[in-house]
């Protein structure tokens, strides 16, 4: 889907009435400070319902008023929605019929972004990691979101059980329970890690051509290949029983980026670092959009950080094969002219004290 008109209302210093972009690429102008940033955060939020810049919802409510709201049109003409309230209410809205979970709208708007803080990836640990496949995993496989529910259900019975010293029958049930759906979970995950490092390929041939081949993706499912899970459960029971919680299980699992078996981190620059997670978020995205059918978004926020001009060129060619709608923000236009395409299928916009305005 693509994005066709915009209303955001007191998210941060943003007020947007029913602003047009363009199906394919829009570039937002701005200085620092002036909301640009705000705009994508409030996007991001309507596909994943909550910021990628702080965790604190409250501070995305304009500081007079009790509550923000952000709306989309998109393409096909669905119209979607979400109020959130100071008392953290939270109102829903897909054509019009109020739903409760956050995520029915995730199944309309995949949203995938790329910001400075984005190398959180490389320094954040497994958690930042794991957030990024699992995001890509509930749009391509269709029976992930339900089975890692029940996997979390079952990963907080048997955690009580290790935390409270239960054992016997139900122990051995929720471990028991526990095996099984890793097991699962682990194989998905395998499964969609192969995926994406195929598609990750095509995308550093064209972002990163001259390291492509000496990169890959690594996964680790949360317990040693020699091992079967149950039969490690066994060995460090008591150590878990210690510890209060599972410290082995599809919980635990991670996906490194390696270049000639070195961290990805030790080797390649900030800049060059920069263009393999542009290729890791399109690669996804691919994904996306061929096994739903649904454009995915990219939000690429302060371009001209740690991008050369050739750099940025080669963007520009990533950008022209993407089936996608793509948000892109610069404080200066000279960041973006390598970017920008010779057809007219993009929108240039400039934000000053968060009211947007097309150039």
């Amino acid at each position: 889907m693509s994005i066709q008109k915009l209303y955001v209302e007191n998210f941060r210093n943003i007020n947007i009435h029913n602003t047009e972009f363009e199906p394919a690429l829009n570039f937002i102008l701005g200085d620092n400070g002036s909301g640009k940033s705000s705009l994508l955060e409030s996007i991001f939020f309507l596909g994943h319902g909550k910021s990628f810049r702080t965790t604190k919802l409250e501070n995305l409510i304009n500081r007079d008023t009790e509550k923000f709201t952000v709306s989309i049109k998109d393409d096909r003409d669905s119209q979607l929605g979400v109020s959130r309230y100071r008392d953290g209410k939270c109102t829903i809205k897909v054509n019009g019929a109020p739903e409760h979970r956050l995520s029915e709208l995730a199944k309309h708007v995949a949203v995938q972004i790329i910001t400075p803080e984005t190398f959180k990836l490389f320094f954040g640990g497994p958690k930042e990691r794991r957030r990024f496949i699992d995001l890509g995993m509930f749009h391509v496989e269709h029976q992930f979101a339900d089975l890692w529910r029940e996997f979390r259900r079952v990963l907080l019975q048997r955690n009580a059980c290790l935390r409270t010293g239960v054992r016997g029958q139900q122990y051995d049930y929720w471990t028991e329970l526990f095996v099984q759906q890793s097991e699962a979970l682990a194989t998905l995950r395998h499964d969609y890690v192969l995926q994406l490092n195929e598609e990750l390929q095509r995308w550093l041939a064209i972002l990163l051509p001259e390291l492509s081949e000496r990169i890959g993706l690594y996964y680790s499912r949360g317990w040693s290949e020699k091992y079967q899970l149950a039969d490690l459960l066994i060995d460090v029971e008591d150590k878990e029983r210690q510890y209060g919680y599972s410290t082995y299980g599809a919980q635990k699992f991670d996906v490194k980026f390696h270049y000639q078996k070195m961290s990805i981190e030790q080797v390649l620059s900030r800049g060059q670092q920069k263009m393999f997670l542009m290729a890791l978020t399109v690669a996804q995205a691919t994904l996306i959009f061929n096994q739903q059918q649904v454009r995915p978004i990219i939000l690429i926020d302060d371009i001209g950080a740690e991008l050369d001009t050739g750099s940025r060129q080669r963007l520009a060619e990533a950008i022209e094969e993407l089936q996608c709608q793509v948000f892109i923000t610069a404080i200066e236009k000279s960041a973006l002219e390598p970017i920008i395409p010779a057809h007219n299928k993009y929108k240039m916009f400039h934000v000053k004290h968060g009211i947007i305005n097309e150039v």
